[in-house]
């Protein structure tokens, strides 16, 4: 068993464990404390049908196993060098309400702190970290599963050659890195893209890829329309190559409203499933609730439901079969019918074998990365995924820019050879919308 007096003790809020259920196990040889007033809040949610219960029953599965090693209350040793404890005191704190478990699990903290212990209290409140710091305990979010937003992958680099080696280039499918320019030798990844300008004139450029063996293919700059749309960008262009690759089966869009993550997808995966056949349907799913709630709320059927949330999915559509339909709704509904297009809510995914789709999670920034994890472990064969989001749009009051299940994914699935990713920076839906999106 560790030292209490040297080891640190870390006060674990509900949510934490909510959040990510390893979280037990994620702070190596210290001591982690569960506030009884935290089973009882854990205990709300483990019959639900959702992300939430199903972590909580997670939670109860793993204490139940330590339980049956020595004694809770007393702290059990667990595999990392550390011990875990359910502690049942705390101090009632004057100046905060009475009967409040948030307040509660602040006076177990309290407590040990009282007691000399080197307390830190862990949460992914930003309320209750800002009340502990107020009581003078060390305070800090739940930190396992974030990345630095500012230093997200992006998925493609610039880089500025001599119009010379450019025309040189031109006449080539394939370049090592180091043909292109030297600082790109051992510096890319695969699947990711490389857009050579002329240090001349910027508006010649060329386009690579970087394939599984490291060299750079050259990529066509002047793609099919589809369905009215066609790339508006170097950034576009790259996110097409990557949605109707067959080979990539995760890919992940990434940025500001109007910048097209959305359009592309459905573009693509329309023209993959009713052009192509390639896949029997085309899968569209988006987050309902902040935390993984459900549709039970809202009035009418299953479908009533979801035409509330899938407002932008049917916008798009809508735009799209437009271009080559004379009654687009007529067709989305045929097509929704066929099944051909299915639009379903994230809660029902859980379970499933999603096999030879085509699957577009939209808004996947308000996804914790164990749904996420959820979501891609639904792909059976032949199966593609395609996650959307902007990391700075953020509605569950639980998740920032950095813990989000989108930029986990991104970072963590870098340079997979099956996963590719594209971040989106200028916007093309209208001159409006971009001014908006950079100055408001």
């Amino acid at each position: 068993m560790i030292d209490p007096a040297t080891a640190k003790t870390f006060i674990i809020d509900t949510n934490v464990l909510l959040h990510n259920p390893q979280s037990l196990f994620a702070f190596a040889d210290n001591h982690v404390v569960i506030p009884m007033m935290v089973l009882e809040e854990l205990d709300k949610f483990k019959t639900a049908n959702n992300e939430l219960g199903q972590n909580s029953r997670e939670v109860a599965r793993a204490l139940d196993r330590l339980r049956s090693k020595g004694s809770l209350r007393d702290g059990v040793p667990t595999p990392q060098g550390g011990s875990v404890q359910v502690a049942l005191g705390y101090d009632e704190i004057a100046g905060m309400l009475p009967g409040v478990n948030d307040n509660r699990i602040l006076g177990c903290a309290q407590r040990f702190k009282r007691e000399g212990r080197n307390v830190y209290f862990i949460s992914k409140d930003i309320n209750a970290r800002v009340k502990a710091d107020a009581l003078g305990i060390p305070s800090e979010d739940f930190e396992n599963q974030k990345v630095n937003v500012d230093e997200l992958y992006t998925g493609w680099r610039q880089i500025t050659v001599p119009s010379s080696r450019l025309r040189e280039l031109s006449d080539r499918d394939v370049a090592k890195p180091e043909e292109v320019a030297v600082e790109l030798a051992g510096e890319l990844v695969t699947n990711q893209f490389v857009v050579a300008v002329d240090d001349q004139d910027e508006e010649q450029h060329l386009l690579f890829a970087c394939d599984a063996k490291g060299l750079l293919r050259r990529i066509d700059d002047d793609p099919p329309m589809l369905f009215g749309v066609a790339p508006r960008s170097h950034e576009q262009r790259m996110a097409f190559e990557l949605l109707l690759d067959d080979r990539i089966k995760l890919v992940t869009l990434v940025g500001q409203a109007g910048t097209g993550k959305t359009l592309l997808a459905l573009a693509c995966g329309l023209a993959k499933v009713i052009h192509d056949e390639r896949f029997k349907k085309l899968l569209v799913s988006r987050p309902i609730m902040p935390l993984g709630q459900d549709i039970g709320y809202l009035p009418g059927s299953k479908d009533d439901k979801l035409s509330h949330w899938m407002g932008p999915i049917f916008d798009n559509l809508h735009f799209l079969l437009a271009s080559e339909e004379r009654d687009p709704d007529e067709v989305i509904k045929r097509l929704i019918e066929e099944e051909s297009i299915t639009l379903e809510a994230l809660t029902y995914i859980r379970g499933r074998s999603i096999s030879k789709q085509y699957v577009i999670v939209d808004e996947a920034q308000n996804l914790t990365p164990h749904e996420i994890k959820t979501i891609i472990s639904r792909a059976g064969h032949d199966t593609k995924i395609v996650l959307t989001g902007d990391p700075h749009q953020i509605d569950n009051p639980y998740l920032d820019a950095s813990s989000n299940g989108l930029t986990y994914v991104v970072e963590r699935m870098r340079g997979q050879e099956l996963a590719g990713h594209m971040t989106l920076t200028k916007s093309e839906r209208s001159e409006l919308s971009g001014i908006a999106a950079n100055i408001l």
